[in-house]
């Protein structure tokens, strides 16, 4: 676990570990999150490509998408991923894979798990966590076994997106990697910050694994970095 002063300092350690991924392996296939906590480390990723680092042979598979947007939505993770990252460090975007929340979820779902399997494993796998310990869109009860689904969303996780929606608009379920799905990365970057996060980040790290705190199986992994501010580290620093 690494604990870092500030919250951009913490980002650079990520943005540090992602490139000198890309640059040991070009072709690297890159598991990555959305959110507000990883803006920094897009933009830090971004600044690398133009000092010449080169993201034309990686793959990246998005954690996940809301059921019902159009891969054009404003608020889609596909418009996310390309507006801080994908369309800013000349990524093939035939190697750019996002669930498609306008299909049949259970269709979704299945070409997505089909495509990891075709084009995996993930080398690295970017987590953030939510504050009931969610990781990607599983949500407290998720079964460790799970592969990539539709999943409903809890009132809490759509109550830290409403933001994001005009009201009466937040979407009420997603299609997610599976716990099974993320664990099969070879290696699992976790990256929180914020005091807002740390009793999700204490229960993680200090508790047994548990699907009440399905970030709490990334100590299962036998690969797995932590990266925290002192804000998301203040109870277990």
């Amino acid at each position: 676990m690494t604990i870092c002063k500030t919250t951009a300092v913490a980002a650079e350690s990520v943005a540090d570990r992602i490139a000198a991924a890309v640059a040991a392996k070009p072709n690297v296939v890159l598991g990555l999150a959305t959110g507000g906590t990883m803006e920094p480390v897009y933009k830090a990723l971004v600044r690398r490509s133009a000092a010449g680092l080169s993201f034309s042979a990686v793959r990246v598979f998005a954690l996940d998408e809301y059921v019902g947007l159009p891969p054009d939505h404003p608020q889609s993770y596909r418009v996310y991923l390309r507006e801080r990252f994908v369309d800013h460090v000349g990524l093939d975007p035939s190697r750019f894979h996002v669930p498609r929340g306008d299909l049949s979820a259970e269709v979704a779902a299945s070409e997505y798990e089909t495509t990891l399997r075709q084009h995996g494993p993930v080398d690295l796998q970017l987590l953030g966590i939510g504050r009931n310990g969610h990781i990607g869109f599983n949500e407290p009860g998720s079964p460790f076994a799970s592969r990539t689904r539709l999943v409903a969303l809890t009132a809490s996780t759509r109550a830290a997106n409403a933001r994001f929606f005009a009201p009466g608009h937040v979407p009420r379920h997603a299609i997610t990697m599976g716990i099974a799905s993320i664990l099969e990365a070879r290696r699992l970057l976790v990256f929180a910050i914020g005091p807002e996060k740390s009793d999700a980040v204490w229960a993680m790290v200090m508790q047994p694994p548990t699907v009440d705190v399905p970030a709490s199986a990334v100590r299962l992994h036998a690969s797995a970095e932590i990266v925290l501010d002192e804000g998301a580290a203040g109870q277990v620093a």
